[in-house]
């Protein structure tokens, strides 16, 4: 077994060479981010692995995305014993000496989180083909064609992993809700970059919200980034001027400033990622995607040696997203019938687009 790894390592020394060289022009090792390691205990019978996590750049303290991605690992290490260590990037420069870094390491299982990811974490894939690699919202080959995310020229690695969402179906209810609950008859999204998990939410609660009430105005802006809330603050605000009296964020925590906007001019908003009721009673609900969820599960496969490369894919059906906490001020009513439209969901009465018309 030794001297088959050795050989495996001989044969992508090229790659592995290539990505040194790209991670030194990119700033070396790492020193433009942040990162933390942690020691669990062994659980009962797990064997002791060591899991990397890298956030995106929009930071740990997100309240979303990030956050619960931390949550995973976290879990992981109480639950199962691993080895954990965190890395947050602050910039797109940021993403290949954090691989590095996690791949010099030894890490059994290097997690990446984020669609603007990908790229880096392909060629961290090749550079430690010992290592298994596992990316949220990015998919390779003939899985990227299949779920709609990711870049399908680049063909599939055997130690790589796409865990994608179907962040429509998520997004088709809590616009199904702001249909309903509209009372100026506009509504609105805040998307951070146009990127296809941004755009699947976006394209899902438009669907939603026009299968609700099918005179609504739909109002869609992008602030081209995740970190700073004030890009999405700004177009927030303009969209309630303009009538908007139900705001969505798919920002990250650039979101946050959309969700701030909302809570001044007292209009409702809607959380995403994570549920976000508990930020105040401006929240209306929020579409949820339990990366917590795949993060544990990735890490666990992992530890068990059931570790698949390819892509897997999270929806209602197997509980991966759903929809948040409600706003108690919204009648049963209407919970009813946005549980009525899940259900349809689930059972393939409803397929739900993930293009932004």
């Amino acid at each position: 077994m030794k001297g088959i790894r050795t050989a495996r390592r001989a044969i992508l020394v090229a790659a592995a060479l290539a990505f040194v060289v790209s991670a030194s022009a990119c700033g070396g090792g790492g020193g433009s981010s942040s990162g933390t390691t942690s020691t669990g205990g062994q659980a009962a019978g797990g064997k002791k692995i060591k899991a990397c996590l890298i956030t995106d750049i929009g930071g740990l303290n997100d309240h979303g995305f990030n956050e619960l991605a931390a949550k995973g690992l976290n879990q992981a290490k109480s639950q199962l014993g691993v080895q954990t260590r965190i890395i947050e990037s602050h910039k797109n420069s940021d993403y290949i000496p954090n691989l590095q870094s996690c791949g010099r390491d030894g890490s059994d299982i290097i997690i990446t989180n984020g669609f603007l990811m990908g790229d880096a974490t392909y060629k961290a894939a090749k550079a430690f083909p010992d290592s298994n690699f596992a990316i949220i919202d990015f998919a390779y080959g003939a899985s990227a064609e299949k779920f709609g995310t990711g870049d399908p020229k680049s063909p599939e690695l055997p130690n790589l992993e796409g865990l994608v969402f179907k962040e429509e179906q998520p997004g088709y209810l809590v616009g199904y809700m702001a249909g309903l609950v509209t009372k100026s008859g506009t509504v609105s999204t805040v998307g951070g970059q146009k990127i296809p998990p941004v755009d699947h939410y976006i394209a899902g609660f438009q669907s939603g919200a026009k299968a609700a009430n099918s005179s609504v105005k739909l109002l869609n802006g992008y602030s081209n980034e995740f970190p700073d809330p004030a890009p999405c603050k700004e177009i927030a605000l303009n969209q309630i001027s303009q009538g908007s009296d139900i705001v969505f964020q798919v920002a990250g925590q650039c979101g946050l400033g959309a969700l701030d906007a909302a809570k001044e001019k007292k209009v409702w908003a809607i959380g995403v990622d994570k549920d976000q009721l508990y930020l105040g009673s401006y929240i209306l609900t929020s579409a949820l995607k339990r990366v917590d969820v795949a993060v544990f599960k990735t890490i666990q496969e992992a530890q068990q040696g059931k570790f698949e490369a390819g892509a897997k894919q999270y929806s209602l059906v197997n509980d991966g997203v759903g929809l948040g906490k409600v706003n108690p001020k919204v009648s049963q009513s209407i919970v009813d019938k946005v549980k009525a439209q899940e259900q349809k969901i689930r059972n393939g009465q409803i397929e739900v687009p993930n293009t932004v018309s």
